[in-house]
């Protein structure tokens, strides 16, 4: 794993610094959790994708959360937990935000209502064997509700993994009923081992559960974690409409208020006011192993986005043979202080360490810099996206 430094010398990786890995899946394989005690990273953030993990994850937080309340003291390695429902699972979830199920209507009677809710989310579906293989959907203002719990109790809780996806497909119910996977100790409610179906979840439904669940991450104030594959143009325009009205203003705007008169005085106390007022977008959100080309990070970068945007990069997604040329120039446009390594590996231990001690090596050869100063700045850059910019306060 040893590098050459700057002088050509082999350079071992100084975990004494800090590294810490903005995106993971540790309950994927529960039993291997008590790793995480042992694991060389300080901190990973780990998320929950479906109606499985989140009690996984929050039983994660238990067993090594970060202390909220003396978090930079923290010794070992610990974790920030992320409650949220993948584009994978959206399906899962029945849109009685946007669309109140209408009681008593014959089309959605006991025994009906799942069939047709998978058939106005899925394409092509008239499979029916798929259909009935699939769980009875749950309400996603139940979801909303679960999960602000879930916030509300562990204080450095975020939201993730969401997003969207134009490419998953679900997979085929198992053939004697039991899921495909040999591995007993997988989490349920996965792939195990499937063969694909060409079923996949419309983008309108993914958009609708994905906008849910930033409303209520700006609501609580916390962070997200986005997954998005080729839905880059998209993702931004949920994101773009939670923060609509809310745009900062540009240098222009703010001269003129500024030479109103009585206006420093009225724009201090409406601004003092303003920061804790529940927004309905998210104040840091982070782009997961990003895959998008190197043009849309523009709109990300535009003055007027009231968030703070990151991008993580991991050695699985963004540094294989055919996706490492374009993974370079993105991560050469990012800025430093926006950038982040990550694992999105799915169980904890020695490998997860690897992983994302492969993607830090890569981000910093990119970047031009020694291990030393690219740990630093994606130390720092990690603990701003856990806490906000009052870390550095």
């Amino acid at each position: 794993m040893a590098q050459p430094n700057l002088n050509g010398e082999s350079e071992k990786f100084p975990w004494h610094i800090g590294a810490y890995d903005a995106h993971c899946h540790p309950t994927e394989i529960m039993e291997d959790s008590v790793e995480i005690s042992s694991m060389k990273m300080k901190g990973l953030i780990a998320m929950a994708s479906r109606a499985e993990d989140q009690e996984l994850v929050a039983k994660l937080q238990d067993l090594y959360g970060f202390c909220p309340y003396n978090f930079l003291e923290s010794d070992g390695t610990k974790i920030i937990p992320c409650f949220g429902w993948h584009p994978w699972f959206s399906h899962q979830l029945y849109d009685d935000i946007s669309n109140p199920r209408p009681i008593g209507s014959g089309t959605f009677e006991e025994g009906t209502f799942k069939i047709a809710h998978y058939q106005s989310v899925l394409t092509g579906t008239k499979d029916v064997e798929l259909l009935n293989s699939l769980p009875d959907p749950r309400p996603l203002s139940a979801f909303i509700a679960e999960t602000k719990i879930m916030l509300r109790k562990f204080p450095l809780a975020m939201v993730g993994e969401i997003g969207l996806d134009r490419t998953f497909r679900l997979p085929e119910p198992a053939q004697d009923g039991t899921p495909a996977s040999s591995v007993s100790t997988v989490t349920p409610g996965g792939r195990e081992g499937r063969k694909l179906s060409p079923h996949r979840v419309m983008i309108e439904h993914q958009q609708n559960i994905l906008k849910a669940q930033l409303n209520l991450a700006g609501e609580m104030g916390r962070a997200v974690s986005i997954h998005g594959v080729q839905a880059h143009g998209a993702v931004f325009e949920v994101l773009q409409e939670t923060w609509k009205g809310h745009e900062l203003p540009s240098k222009r705007h703010l001269k003129r208020k500024a030479d109103a008169v009585g206006a420093r005085w009225h724009d201090a106390n409406s601004d003092s006011e303003q920061e804790d007022t529940p927004k309905p977008f998210p104040p840091r959100i982070c782009l997961h192993s990003y895959s998008g080309p190197p043009e849309t990070l523009k709109q990300y970068f535009h003055p007027s986005v009231p968030a703070t945007i990151f991008f993580s990069f991991s050695s699985e997604v963004n540094f294989s043979s055919t996706a490492s040329a374009r993974t370079a120039e993105v991560i050469r446009a990012v800025p430093d202080h926006q950038i982040l390594a990550e694992s999105d590996f799915h169980c904890a231990g020695a490998m997860m360490d690897q992983l994302l001690e492969e993607g830090v090596r890569n981000i910093c050869k990119i970047k031009g810099w020694e291990l030393e100063t690219g740990l630093i700045t994606m130390r720092d850059n990690w603990k701003r996206f856990v806490l906000g910019d009052s870390i550095l306060k």
